[in-house]
């Protein structure tokens, strides 16, 4: 009986023993079964002129590494490492092996291991890369282009962009704003209505091409630069004006409500029309993406025996008892005739917003196609709805006074890609003619000679 307990008292033990063991392997660092980690895609292009960047980690500490590459015919070691410094991260640098012919495909394998005691081995991750060897620049022609642009103005470009592995391409500026192109003519052509915003002194801009291999082609739109001067505008503000327009805007914003008459003011220009303007560049940026063969676009005449009351481009100061307290951009121009006139679309288009917004009132907001929008602000009445296709001459709208405006008139813009510029120029049928019709006309006979 006693020996029967002593066995008993061994087992118990010995399990005992096992179990701490065993969690002791289960929790330990030196038996832990996480595999290392290889950053890298399954597929890369490359363009062999800068080196890949491979970076292997472990949790704990990596124990070596290996990397060899192939052309389909020939297989080289590239680097074999024994890591005795307990590092948990490295990054390679791999450069084109001199004994590989890299022509069009490769495979980049890398084998890892850790320090762990699992397996007796350590844990082993592999990753096997594709290389798509891609040496060569998007092919990038410019075929025909607007001769001019004038500050605040518009203008066209029809290029050319091919490349097997294209990532991205688009009309690059000197301040920061990208256009883009919509599908034009024939597979692998473009074209690009640009703009020129008055805010900005100097105009330069260049179609750039990017493959998924980070090659990258440039070219210089050669456009002839109009510098032109707008007017300048001292408005003093009255309080009959604070007290009321200004009041009843300020009435729909209760957390201005404790401020005085000039911040509430301060705040509608600036801070108001900066949400409502936002909303509109946000809406008006876009470019549809399917292919067009032709891009026919009349004058716009919105408002029939309408008169001109304040142009567009006009940098206004707003002074208050003699000081000056805001300033702000008119980028529309005014149009009046008589109180609720009809407004008309003088093109075929797609209403994308149709609402208040803020200080340009009911407003509808129609897309022309080419990234070119047209805005009618202020209105009474909105007879269209978001979504709606209008034709030509369709009633859209009727004049009115709400959002910041005193009298009954019409706010007209016109955006290019987000950018408010002269009407004028879309009003002018023989501008449109030189600058649009033209040069579509021209870079389809220039296309057509190519093949």
């Amino acid at each position: 009986m006693k020996k029967s307990r002593n066995g008993l008292y061994i087992a118990v033990a010995l399990v005992a023993i096992v179990g701490v063991v065993a969690y002791f392997i289960y929790t330990s660092e030196r038996f832990e079964r996480i595999k290392p980690t290889i950053e890298a895609p399954s597929i890369l292009y490359w363009n062999l002129k800068k080196p890949l960047e491979i970076t292997i980690s472990d949790n704990v500490a990596l124990g070596s590494y290996s990397i060899t590459m192939s052309d389909g015919r020939k297989r080289v070691m590239l680097d074999k490492q024994e890591l005795t410094n307990g590092k948990k991260r490295v990054t390679l640098q791999i450069k084109p092996p001199v004994d590989l012919e890299l022509k069009d495909r490769a495979v980049l394998e890398i084998e890892a291991t850790d320090k762990s005691f699992w397996n007796f081995v350590g844990n082993k991750a592999k990753k096997v890369v594709k290389l798509y060897i891609d040496a060569k620049k998007p092919q990038l022609n410019l075929i025909n282009n607007s001769y001019a642009i004038t500050k605040g103005g518009s203008a066209l470009v029809i290029f050319e962009c091919r490349d097997k592995n294209l990532k991205d391409f688009y009309i690059k500026t000197n301040f920061g704003k990208k256009f883009y192109a919509e599908p034009f003519y024939k597979e692998g052509f473009y074209a690009a209505l640009i703009a020129w915003p008055i805010t900005q002194r100097k105009f330069r801009a260049d179609i750039v091409a990017f493959d998924k291999a980070n090659n990258r082609a440039k070219v210089h739109i050669p456009l002839y630069l109009r510098n032109k001067r707008y007017k300048v505008s001292k408005i003093n503000l009255t309080d009959s004006f604070l007290q009321g327009k200004i009041a009843v805007l300020a009435e729909d914003y209760p957390e201005i409500a404790m401020l005085s008459l000039e911040e509430k003011f301060r705040f509608i220009n600036e801070k108001l029309r900066e949400a409502n303007e936002k909303l509109i560049h946000t809406y008006a940026s876009k470019v549809p993406k399917r292919r067009i063969d032709n891009f026919v676009i009349k004058p716009f005449y919105p408002l029939k025996n309408a008169a001109a009351v304040a142009s567009f481009g006009t940098h206004r100061y707003y002074y208050y008892n003699g000081k000056l307290i805001s300033e702000s951009y008119h980028l529309g121009l005014d149009l009046a005739s008589v109180k609720r006139a009809p407004v008309r679309a003088s093109n075929p288009g797609v209403v994308i917003f149709a609402d208040y917004n803020g200080i340009y009132g009911n407003m509808p907001l129609i897309s022309h196609g080419l990234g070119l929008y047209t805005l009618y602000g202020h209105c009474s009445t909105l007879l269209v709805r978001k979504g709606d296709r209008v034709k030509v001459n369709q009633l859209i709208a009727k004049t009115g006074n709400t959002g910041l405006a005193l009298g009954d008139h019409l706010h007209f813009g016109v955006l290019v890609q987000g950018i408010e510029v002269r009407p004028s120029e879309w009003m002018d049928k023989r501008w449109i003619k030189l600058n649009i019709t033209q040069i579509l006309e021209e870079a389809k006979r220039i296309i057509d000679t190519q093949e």
